[in-house]
């Protein structure tokens, strides 16, 4: 049955169209996924859709009684909400807790939050959790997710997508998360230059596609081929999860990449890798890393050597980005850290630093290096940002009208320029479209060093990384041979460390409602005490940043007092980021 039409649908903001004439339909079987640069539409239209923006021209036609669940970006809630009141509303408890699937969804993704605790004050990840889970509550026709994954850890988006493949319901997906996509839809639409191509099959079967229309087409953009054969060639030594085989007949694209090389010579970059950076990189001797009475780190003893790359997972505040933080200098609790003399370090931090906001982009590249060498080939600036989604004039644009997607690659070229051999990327996916992540694993494919990379795009951990660690809880770092997979199935059999419910005491779980909680401990009071505070201190920083960005925007031609209030900025956001990691860490210890 069919559920929306779109009829010569055009949308534009400012002179370029995002949607030029589009006709399409969704039906109550489709499982679509929407891809397309940032910028490009994929928003507009999936609101277009679902009938929360109007077109410019054109007719939108939704079928009598539709049940649409739309998910956006931005995760609002009503003032004074509570996760209650968000997800169940005015519903009796026997009522929702007699229902499997409801529990189902508490429990996969609320388990650790406290049912009447307050929306107002919680982190990115957990509002989005509480927003997921009041969307897949009622019983829906058609759900309309803008991405869904945003915030996420690893184990929860494998839930998500676990469920969503179970529920049998109409889906529209825009996401990044190229596993996901793989996961869930069986139908690609790319939105691209005011248009909208549709390939079957999900993101796999999509590279595919596309790869045998530029065969037929004979196209003749040599670089957008090369990075398409590279992706193919990835994609058929890749994971088995996705080498599903698409719909149409793909003898002739297998035969495009039959003699395509793997996506990185190993031998050869660990040869580089060892020229460039000796025997030693990193050993860590029986380093104990404490934050105030938890111990986070303890008797770790790890080596990291020339050309590892490795992936590193865990659920949020398991230590993730503190390890980084070990490998940048910070001093251990007990043990020692022996860094090797030649290293030269690059640290992508989820906390960007603050850039200039009066420099224009290639300037700010170019202030650290105007050319460099990845691999065997030499990159100016200019071309490395032109492949990172900076072409000719926004060269030229200051650095203060730049997105937040684009501060993120701009801040990585700025890494990649200064050359290191060893590089700490802590979420360098965050805000960046498939197609500038296909060219940013592009240029790391090339790159010879050391790579350590903490990511819940498991895509792209798997793609630029050789093997997987984890964070189990248990004060050290362990490898699995059998990559993200192992540690989801030691997280499902239980033997490594699940989300702990961080309820008042007295106050049930949502998962498990009619339980009786166990009397906090004068430990967990003094815990509870400290959560408090940190999440007031939180409360204020935040309020300092609202603040400080309206001043930046009244002031935004006096260069002097921007600079002023930029330093400001980002002293805030650093210590917000200090103690919001130590609220995560106190938070899994509290029952």
């Amino acid at each position: 049955m069919n559920l929306i039409n779109l009829e010569n649908v055009s949308k534009a903001y400012g002179p370029k169209p995002l949607l030029d004439s589009v006709s399409l339909g969704l039906d109550d079987d489709d499982r679509i996924g929407v891809v397309g640069r940032n910028g490009g539409g994929k928003s507009t239209l999936v609101a277009i859709l679902a009938r929360v923006v109007e077109p410019d021209g054109g007719r939108v036609t939704h079928t009598r009684g539709l049940r649409l669940g739309y998910l956006t970006q931005r995760d609002e809630f009503a003032e004074g909400a509570t996760v209650r009141s968000e997800v169940l509303g005015d519903r009796a408890e026997h009522e929702w807790a007699g229902d499997t699937r409801v529990r189902d969804i508490l429990a996969g993704l609320l388990a650790d939050l406290d049912l009447d605790a307050p929306v107002a004050g919680m982190s990115g990840g957990e509002r989005r959790r509480v927003a997921l889970a009041r969307l897949l509550v009622p019983e829906s026709d058609l759900l309309a997710l803008d991405e869904p994954t945003n915030h996420l850890d690893i184990e929860a988006i494998a839930w998500l997508a676990a469920h969503l493949k179970d529920r049998k319901v109409a889906l529209l997906v825009v996401t990044h998360d190229r596993w996901f996509l793989d996961e869930v839809t069986t139908r690609t639409w790319e939105v691209v230059d005011g248009a909208v191509e549709r390939y079957e099959g999900g993101y796999s079967a999509f590279v595919l596609a596309k790869a045998e229309r530029a065969r037929i087409a004979a196209a003749t953009e040599s670089k957008r081929q090369n990075l398409l054969r590279k992706e193919l060639a990835w994609l058929r030594r890749g994971p088995q999860a996705r080498t599903s085989k698409p719909k149409f007949r793909v003898d002739a694209a297998q035969a495009l990449i039959a003699d395509e090389p793997p996506a990185r010579d190993s031998v050869e970059l660990t040869r580089f890798a060892t020229a460039r950076l000796g025997k030693t990189v990193y050993d860590l001797e029986d380093v104990g890393v404490s934050l105030g009475d938890r111990a986070i780190f303890s008797h770790l003893t790890w080596q990291l050597g020339p050309g590892d790359r490795i992936g590193l997972v865990g659920m949020n505040g398991s230590g993730k980005s503190t390890l980084l933080r070990l490998l940048d200098g910070m001093p251990p609790t007990s043990g020692k850290v022996v860094r090797g003399k030649t290293v030269q370090l690059a640290h992508l931090s989820q906390n960007l630093e603050e850039l200039d906001p009066t420099r224009r982009v290639l300037e700010s590249v170019e202030e650290i290096r105007r050319r460099i060498t990845v691999g065997k080939r030499e990159w100016t600036a200019s071309q490395l940002l032109e492949r990172l989604g900076f072409p000719g004039d926004r060269q030229w644009t200051p650095v203060g009208d730049l997105s937040g997607g684009e501060r993120r690659r701009l801040q990585m070229l700025r890494l990649l320029m200064g050359e290191p051999n060893v590089m700490l990327l802590d979420e360098p996916t965050n805000d960046l479209d498939i197609e500038t992540l296909t060219e940013l694993e592009d240029i790391l494919d090339g790159w010879p060093g050391t790579l350590v990379v903490v990511s819940h795009d498991r895509y792209f951990l798997e793609r630029i990384t050789d093997r997987v660690a984890a964070l189990l809880g248990d004060g050290g770092v362990s490898m699995l041979p059998g990559g993200v997979d192992e540690y989801l199935e030691r997280r499902a059999a239980g033997t490594a460390p699940t989300r702990q419910a961080a309820a008042p005491a007295g106050k049930a779980a949502a998962p498990a409602p009619t339980a009786a909680k166990p009397k906090a401990s004068g430990q967990d009071w003094k815990a509870r005490k400290e959560l408090d505070k940190l999440e007031r201190r939180l409360e204020k920083l935040s309020k300092q940043a609202a603040e400080l960005h309206e001043q930046l925007a009244a002031h935004a031609t006096d260069y002097g007092k921007l600079q002023e209030l930029d330093a400001k900025l980002k002293a805030v956001q650093a210590e917000s980021a200090q103690v919001e990691e130590e609220w995560l860490m106190l938070a899994e210890d509290v029952d």
